[in-house]
């Protein structure tokens, strides 16, 4: 009998020391209204970057750094190809195109 009185004892304190309510919970707006305002549900989550960056990737695709259209021309001839093994692409670009610049 003695031990049953203990341990109801021991289950009301485990039971008041974890249900206890402080003063600070009961501060908080979430405790009353838990929804939050439509405006305000958009400030704490982020857009999606990499949608952004995927985006980006394709103007860049469409959009190509000249020396890389240099290049893909001088791929396309053979001879500048493999002049362009020996000296860079660039040396070979300007070795057989660079002279058709007309104004």
């Amino acid at each position: 009998m003695r031990a049953f009185i203990i341990l109801a004892l021991l289950a009301v304190l485990v039971m008041v020391a974890t249900c206890y309510e402080s003063h600070e919970s009961m501060e908080s707006h979430e405790y009353l209204n838990p929804f939050i305002n439509r405006r305000r549900a958009n400030d704490f989550i982020q857009a999606d970057r990499r949608l952004e960056a995927i985006s980006q990737e394709r103007i860049r695709e469409r959009i190509k750094a000249p020396q890389e259209r240099q290049r893909e021309i001088c791929e396309n001839y053979y001879p500048c190809e493999a002049y362009a093994f020996r000296h860079g692409y660039a040396a070979a670009y300007r070795h057989y195109f660079g002279k058709r610049r007309t104004k």
